[in-house]
């Protein structure tokens, strides 16, 4: 399977393991990723709080520039998903199209898919690969699925999964041999975009999300998100020291679990770079 790839910005700098793992894993199931040339920054959260017209140009001329590759899109990123997505509906309003084209003095034929990394993971094809390679179950791993905010919503506009009961993540970790978690947090902010803004507000939402998980019997996260990957890796210390509280929950891309389950050693799928350490949890 071939596909257009649009990496994002978070994969090229703060979330490099992500990109790492993916990158090996995707070769092993026979993915095949052609980077998008001269791939533009999509705007992320901030754009569109900025000016509505460049959230929407921003990810446009990717879509413009992988319709012309003659392939699908996949990102792997959860806020670039989000507004390639949402670039794409709005190109299919004739208004739009026609103020959006003029300005990126391009042309687009309207027949572009895109696609989340996780979308194409869970086909039937791809789950049957994975199956073949997994040289080592992840038996013993307790994962609490957390999609965030931005992957399953606006329904409409993401078209992926159901947005208030979905079962992608819980597919790929039965696969890999682990334990899904029952949980309540699984679709809810966890607040990456107060980080500066509104930090109370952030550490409070990272709390529940980290008290539920715990309570529920989990000790890991699953993530298909750089910037919730981010904010629940990194802020864990930074909660504890507020609530007195004893959370150590490892936060892992799914990527990096698959990799795990195929055999890759940890220190090859950028383990050793997540603040909260996972060895513990992977070696009992």
């Amino acid at each position: 399977m071939k596909f257009a790839y649009y990496p994002g910005c978070s994969l090229k700098g703060t979330a490099l393991e992500y990109e790492k793992s993916l990158i090996k894993v995707c070769k092993d199931i026979d993915i095949e990723l052609l980077e998008i040339e001269d791939w533009n920054c999509c705007g992320a959260t901030p754009a569109h709080q900025v000016n509505k017209y460049l959230a929407i140009a921003l990810p446009a001329r990717n879509i413009i520039k992988a319709e012309k590759m003659g392939l699908s899109l996949v990102t792997p990123c959860a806020a670039c998903f989000s507004r390639i997505r949402f670039a794409s509906h709005y190109l299919k309003d004739n208004r739009w199209r026609e103020i959006l084209l003029s300005v990126l003095g391009e042309e687009y034929a309207g027949n572009l898919e895109s696609k989340h990394l996780l979308q194409i993971f869970i086909e039937e094809q791809i789950q049957q690969k994975i199956k073949e390679k997994i040289l080592k179950p992840l038996s013993g791993l307790k994962v609490a699925c957390y999609y965030g905010c931005l992957l399953l919503r606006p329904p409409e506009v993401a078209s992926f999964d159901d947005p208030e009961h979905p079962t992608a993540m819980e597919t790929l970790v039965h696969l890999l041999g682990g334990e899904v978690v029952e949980w309540n947090f699984y679709n809810e902010c966890c607040g990456a975009s107060f980080a500066l803004s509104n930090p109370q507000a952030m550490e409070n939402l990272v709390y529940k999300i980290l008290l539920d998980a715990t309570f529920s019997g989990a000790n890991c996260f699953m993530v298909a998100c750089p910037l919730c990957h981010s904010n629940l890796d990194t802020r864990q210390v930074q909660v504890n020291k507020h609530f007195k509280k004893h959370f150590s929950l490892p936060v892992f891309y799914f990527t990096q679990l698959v990799g795990l389950a195929l055999g890759y050693p940890p220190k090859e799928l950028g383990l050793y770079s997540h603040l909260t350490n996972p060895m513990g949890v992977l070696e009992r």
